[in-house]
């Protein structure tokens, strides 16, 4: 006994399994976006850094703080850092459950994501004209493939088996990112509808993590998951703070960057066919969007009320009516992904 109290905390082995890291991972998250979000509504208040209300495309009333996204940075950040370090003090755990050589990727993933969420929220305090946005955006997104690896070289198609890309694999994998960050910023229009959609991906995106013995990117997941879920009792319906472009952008390159961590392992590769199922109704509203904009001749970057949500307000649909239907319909291709994703599915992905 008296060893034990001796020994260095560093060299406890403590008999943590990977569903246990995970709902601590989630909830340090949850805890840390929570708390910390009050204090960012404070800072913003004092810094007048608000989303004024135009009557047209914004449907807010008052002016609302819109820098939530250092929150949800802030409790990711620190979810990741606190469970990764204790697995990695406990050889049990990284032994049995996380491959040494990916968590280099959790370091490509944090400074990619802190650039992302910096564009977006230098776009939230000093705006930035939709060219230069995107031109930040993909030079984050070419780090991220270039210097950090998060290439698509494969891919894992049903009835096709795996597709190699090769070459190929650096363009497609450049398109992913910018497709997604772009897709959740455009989903962002409604109070609390990224928060609650990227909880519920997420938590489908876990299971069908653990299922396919994807342990790393599990506890990704989960903390985004805790942040989003942490985030969004300030930011639903009357929200008392926005996440903004930075928020937004940072959650859409946490989500493209788990896909391409979910492709890498042949052995145990997730198909990239269950993110895009389960974000399936972002990225089909940004390209309708975007095509539609092509059509009129219109910049693919402007403003309007063409988004599948305002789209449900016009129908008649309260805000809440609205983002609790999208809610939904997350919930539903989740749980499809889910079943497709079984060893002995319908189809397996």
């Amino acid at each position: 006994m008296i060893s034990m109290l001796a020994a260095p905390l560093g060299a406890m082995r403590l008999d943590i399994n990977i569903y246990a890291l995970c709902i601590a991972t989630f909830v340090l998250a949850f805890a840390a976006c929570a708390l910390l979000t009050p204090l960012v509504i404070r800072a913003a208040v004092r810094l007048g850094h608000f989303d004024e209300p135009d009557g047209e495309r914004r449907i807010h009333n008052e002016p609302t703080p819109r820098v939530g996204g250092i929150a949800i940075y802030l409790g990711f950040a620190l979810a990741l850092f606190v469970t990764l370090n204790v697995a990695l003090s406990n050889n049990s755990v990284i032994v049995r459950y996380l491959d040494t050589p990916d968590l280099a990727k959790i370091i490509g993933l944090l400074f990619g994501g802190t650039l992302m969420m910096g564009v977006g929220l230098w776009d939230d305090v000093m705006g930035l004209r939709a060219r230069d946005k995107f031109i930040a955006q993909f030079i984050v997104a070419l780090i991220a493939v270039l210097f950090y690896g998060f290439t698509i070289y494969h891919l894992s198609l049903p009835h096709f088996g795996l597709v190699e890309l090769g070459w190929f694999g650096i363009p497609f994998s450049l398109f992913w990112f910018l497709g997604m960050v772009n897709a959740i910023n455009f989903l962002d229009g409604l109070d609390g509808l990224v928060a609650g959609y990227t909880l519920i991906a997420c938590i489908a995106l876990t299971i069908i993590s653990l299922m396919k013995g994807q342990y790393l990117v599990a506890i990704t997941t989960c903390a985004i998951a805790g942040s989003a879920g942490g985030f969004l009792p300030y930011n639903y319906s009357p929200a008392r703070i926005f996440m903004g472009d930075g928020g937004s952008l940072f959650v859409g390159f946490v989500l493209a960057t788990v896909g391409v961590m979910g492709t890498e392992k042949q052995a145990v590769a997730i198909s990239l066919v269950v993110p895009l199922l389960i974000l399936a109704l972002p990225i089909l509203d940004t390209a309708k969007v975007i095509a539609r904009r092509l059509h009129k001749g219109a910049p693919i970057a402007a403003a309007d009320r063409e988004h599948v949500h305002h789209q449900l307000l016009d129908l008649g649909l309260s805000q809440r009516q609205a983002v609790l239907l999208i809610y939904a319909v997350c919930g539903i291709l989740g749980v499809v992904a889910i079943v497709l994703s079984l060893p002995h599915g319908p189809h397996v992905l």
